[in-house]
């Protein structure tokens, strides 16, 4: 054999049967290689059944008997397994119809496995082609069978493009029918380059039973009754999801499980019985239904049902991070998704105000769309706008920055990323000036602590994309808010509890990071803002600039909160008192867990997803969850609220002996803003040790970012960076509070 040129054998394809068993092959680099075959699996919408996957996880990771542990994962996951490849020690190829049953779906994919028995020990890439699917080099248009399929390999992580060299291994195989019915289709494998000079003979004849698929039209109504679009989540029987997450196109994305419909669109499904999961994002309860298809067309009605309505209160919520490009969206990372998919997952999610943010990854593409004001597609009751989030950028090691209500979207004398500036203040400047509303993006990033602790005076790395410069630019009044939601809570909390401390005023505001820190759904972190009469955008960027919003994950809410009759985020936030008293502290409180505690979501470490959850906040195993009265970021005072979705006055008393910072706290699910209360109209000086936190904090913050900015703006860097030091040293010269 040719050096280079790897020969396929080709036998006449055996009938379906048993697959052989290998038993020549170590058990862990088995067991760690299915399991990342049921994870993509998973993640493709088509697991395997609970118990299988159950079973696999034993066997994979068995520690006694670990032959009869392989046996097992084979004899599990053969089952699932079209075809059978064999490639000899001269890396030539046989191939067996395995014991899966060629069934496939009208306009759908299907998911089955092939197992690859490696006697050669090669590592090529293991490809499909089919004359079914496209005309194949060399082939005769007039001898090509009539084309009803799409086939494809999937080599995407967790799994690898390349085989591993193992004995035996498992590969993904994905098959899309264009019809319905019987049809059969050759599939061709192919292990590399020179393949093809051996006319293809690679090849096994499957004949498919397509099944055909039934217009579902939806009717989705609102708890009111009116028209809406809501999120489904539908499976069959056997859990696969519908439609198929292998090759989704927008508006529906490939990396979520659900699909959102408005009223009178429709799924197509094959006859079957199917459960449901129906809702509208975390202010909606998650509705299960059953439904059995037939073979003709039908209509169903879903009526969703809200737990909470904070809109009518006169709360409206928002998410001020999301992206259109990037991230999970990397099938086409230079130019993303359109406005009108980006809209379709705002509404069905009931987000009041999405902000679209266009950075990095398809930049050039998706700032086409900013237009300084509303997208026309926005609603009376749902806004969506364009506008920049710094990241990407020459600045973004000091921290990304999400820039809101912007007329200009390039800054002053740029025509590409590259041209602008190199640290994140003069971005600042920039866009206070044209009367932008701005912040710190992912705030925790950079900002780690070893322990969940808040307050601490741990000094984090300042290595990471957050709110890491902030400790810089708040002492120059440019930064309106820093973001809490998308990462660890104490993280986010303690560098902004330090600077209350020292009497800055930054506000946060809740975001989502989609689809990049989470691509579950938008909305995952919000910000609910007060407005008197209805939505408007103006106002509600406004009212993150003024703090009259509370943060959440939308599953506790902290609405009306004051301290005496000051409200939150109204005049200042300030209440001053002549001499220190006892103040009376309001609000109207509402949370809502299940009955039964999620294990998946709180046994888990506080640095890992999901950061904030109402679950982690469960008292035990009862459905109470702590309220917390803050205090120049301590607790001071606790209560206990049931988690049962009504809303409840709560109140405290609390004495105030010196000017502080007071707000509440359901963590990590909700926070609200603050309220300043000063005594003697003195200035909130209330930690020695935050003002020597933040002095640390600027020297640790210089020597992470100094390298990276250009040497042209290193001088002016520095003397901001100065007179921060001196800010601080001055605040703290005025502090008596240890």
């Amino acid at each position: 054999m040719r050096l280079g040129l790897i020969s396929v054998l080709v036998l006449p394809a055996l009938a379906a049967q048993e697959l052989p068993l290998v038993t020549a092959v170590e058990h862990q680099p088995l067991g760690a290689q299915v399991l990342r075959v049921a994870q993509a699996l998973e993640m493709l919408g088509e697991p395997l059944p609970p118990a299988e996957s159950a079973e696999l996880r034993h066997l994979a990771m068995a520690i006694t008997d670990t032959a009869a542990a392989t046996a097992g994962i084979q004899k599990i996951l053969d089952r699932h397994c079209l075809v059978g490849v064999e490639i000899n020690p001269e890396s030539r190829v046989k191939v067996q119809e395995g014991p899966a049953r060629p069934e496939l779906v009208e306009q759908g994919w299907r998911s089955f496995l092939v197992k690859v028995q490696n006697q050669a020990g090669i590592t090529p890439v293991l490809a499909v082609e089919s004359p079914n699917a496209g005309r194949l080099a060399g082939s005769s248009e007039g001898l090509v069978p009539r084309r009803f399929l799409d086939v494809q390999m999937y080599d995407k992580q967790p799994l690898r493009p390349r085989l591993s060299g193992l004995e035996v291994e498992y590969r993904i195989l994905q098959l899309f029918s264009r019809d319905a019915g019987k049809r059969e289709a050759k599939l061709i494998f192919n292990i590399g380059q020179g393949t093809q000079d051996l006319g293809f003979r690679s090849e096994i004849d499957l004949l498919f039973q397509a099944r055909p698929a039934t217009k579902v039209t939806l009717r989705v109504l609102d708890f009111d009754d009116r028209p809406t679009t809501g999120s489904f989540l539908v499976r069959d029987n056997n859990g696969r999801v519908y439609p198929s997450q292998a090759k989704r196109l927008a508006p529906d994305f490939f990396f979520q499980p659900q699909v959102y419909r408005a009223n009178g669109e429709f799924l197509l499904l094959p006859p079957g019985d199917y459960t449901v999961e129906y809702t509208r994002g975390p202010e909606y309860l998650k509705k299960t239904r059953t439904l059995h298809v037939s073979e003709q067309p039908e209509e169903m009605t879903f009526r969703l049902e809200r737990w909470i309505d904070p809109a009518k209160y006169g709360w409206y919520s928002g998410d001020h991070h999301v992206h259109a490009a990037g991230c999970s969206h990397y099938e086409k990372p230079t130019e993303g998704v359109y406005p009108r998919d980006m809209m379709r997952h705002i509404l069905g999610e009931d987000l009041k105000v999405g902000e679209v943010l266009s950075w990095g990854p398809g930049w050039y593409f998706q700032k086409t769309f900013f237009e300084g004001k509303n997208n026309p597609l926005s609603t009376p009751d749902t806004l969506m706008r364009y506008d920049v989030e710094v990241s990407g950028f020459p600045s973004s090691h000091t921290g990304h920055i999400v820039l809101m209500n912007l007329r200009e979207e390039d800054y002053p004398g740029t025509r590409r990323i590259e041209d602008w500036t190199s640290w994140g203040i003069p971005i600042f400047r920039w866009a206070k000036a044209q009367g932008a509303v701005a912040g710190y993006a992912h705030s925790g990033w950079g900002l780690s602590l070893r322990q969940e602790k808040l307050l601490t005076d741990e000094l984090p790395p300042f290595d990471g994309i957050g709110a890491n410069e902030y400790i810089v630019s708040v002492t120059q009044n440019l930064v309106d808010f820093i973001s809490t939601v998308d990462t660890p809570y104490a993280w986010e909390l303690n560098i902004w509890y330090h600077t209350l401390n020292v009497g800055y005023r930054t506000r946060i505001s809740g975001e989502t990071d989609f689809p990049c820190i989470y691509d579950d759904r938008v909305g995952l972190g919000r910000s609910y803002v007060r407005q008197e009469g209805r939505l408007d955008y103006r106002d509600w960027v406004e009212g993150i600039r003024e703090g009259r919003n509370y943060v959440s994950d939308g599953k506790s809410h902290l609405m009306d909160f004051r301290v005496e009759d000051t409200r939150m985020g109204e005049g200042a936030s300030e209440l001053h008192l002549d001499s220190p008293r006892k103040v009376h502290i309001t609000a109207r409180v509402a949370a809502r867990l299940n009955q039964t505690p999620d294990e998946n979501v709180r046994s888990k470490p506080y640095d890992q997803k999901p950061y904030w959850d109402l679950e982690r906040a469960r008292i035990g195993d009862t459905r109470k969850v702590p309220l917390e009265l803050v205090v120049n970021g301590q607790a001071v005072a606790r209560q206990e609220i049931l988690a049962d979705g009504q809303i409840r006055p709560v109140s405290f008393d609390y004495r105030i002996e010196r000017s502080s910072w007071v707000a509440l706290r359901i963590l990590p699910s909700s926070h609200t803003n603050p309220v300043f209360v000063l005594v003697g109209d003195k200035p909130i000086r209330a930690s020695q040790a935050s003002a020597e936190w933040c002095l640390r904090a600027v020297d640790q913050c210089w020597k992470q970012k100094s390298p990276r900015i250009r040497l042209e703006e290193r001088g002016e860097a520095e003397r901001v960076y100065q007179a921060a030091r001196e800010a601080y040293r001055a605040r703290l010269r005025e502090t008596s509070v240890p």
